[in-house]
């Protein structure tokens, strides 16, 4: 994304990727024997979850990289599981945030706040530029949470794969309709470098990373797919400071280590109340939420 979003605007970028991987993903699930005709409602439901997780929350993703690191923007990102609680307890209301949980989504706000430190007391204006895109980011995030609580409550009519193509191609359908409105695909540079960029999105980000997101949150609680975000970051900051000679500085190893002890406080916390629910009289594993269909 930081490569790619040099020579394009994010909604080109998005547009492209997912116009690329929706369709084809779908026409191989129609070779394949697969269901893929929508009925209305379903139509409906993986429209708005393709939009708040590819046109809002991928988008605020390749945005902020416009002016953040890849590696502090991956950081960022990793707050993804503490938003999908709150959702849960606060929006949704179905269990409250238990203590260690609200422990951690303090130390998360607190290690956001180191993180950003840096940038919040810079008087410059690529410092407000930064702050400006960490914002964007938020939001982004903010929106794929709420894009991934949706699909673990709605059911649909086709298979997971089926329903991921569609995701893809109705959010990158949204994606395209905005790029030709603002004028973006008057402003991109097909270079090598830019190409090679584009297809590792296809194939790594969205055919392989989102497919296998999405398939595990089928198969496995939430909270132990968001342990994911462990890893990530830590693996952003390295590959940010290898390939794109990204600073790496006292106030991001400690931001790294407070943010990810907060969202894995925030992860124990659910699975410990998940399994409290499962242990109560009436209520079996089988009962809790399941993903039918989902969420990059």
């Amino acid at each position: 994304m930081r490569v790619a979003v040099e020579h394009m605007t994010p909604f080109t970028l998005a547009s492209v990727r997912y116009m690329i991987s929706g369709p084809i993903m779908l026409a191989f699930c129609a070779l394949a024997g697969q269901k893929i005709r929508l009925n209305r409602q379903d139509a409906l439901r993986l429209l708005a979850i393709g939009v708040l997780l590819l046109s809002v929350g991928n988008i605020g993703v390749i945005w902020a990289e416009e002016y953040l690191p890849s590696g502090l923007t991956a950081l960022l990102v990793a707050v993804l599981p503490i938003w999908i609680a709150v959702i849960e307890a606060w929006i949704f209301r179905d269990a409250r945030i238990p203590p260690l949980g609200l422990a951690g989504f303090a130390l998360g706000i607190a290690g956001i706040l180191i993180l950003l430190w840096p940038k919040l007391s810079s008087s410059t204006h690529f410092g407000h530029m930064e702050l400006a895109g960490v914002v964007i980011l938020l939001t982004g995030s903010f929106g794929w949470a709420y894009g991934t609580v949706l699909s673990s409550r709605w059911s649909l009519s086709v298979g997971v794969f089926a329903a991921i193509a569609w995701q893809m191609t109705l959010g990158g359908l949204v994606d395209t309709g905005v790029a030709f409105a603002t004028g973006g695909f008057h402003h991109v540079e097909w270079t090598p470098k830019v190409v090679l960029a584009v297809a590792y999105l296809v194939v790594c980000g969205s055919w392989i990373g989102f497919t296998c997101y999405i398939w595990l949150l089928e198969h496995v609680p939430a909270p132990k797919v968001g342990t994911y975000a462990y890893v990530n970051p830590v693996v952003a900051v390295l590959l940010g400071w290898l390939l794109l000679n990204e600073k790496v500085d006292g106030f991001m190893f400690a931001g790294t280590a407070i943010i990810l002890a907060a969202v894995m406080m925030v992860n124990i916390s659910k699975l410990r109340t998940m399994k409290v629910r499962i242990a109560e009289p009436g209520i079996r594993e089988a009962s809790l939420p399941t993903v039918e269909a989902g969420a990059d």
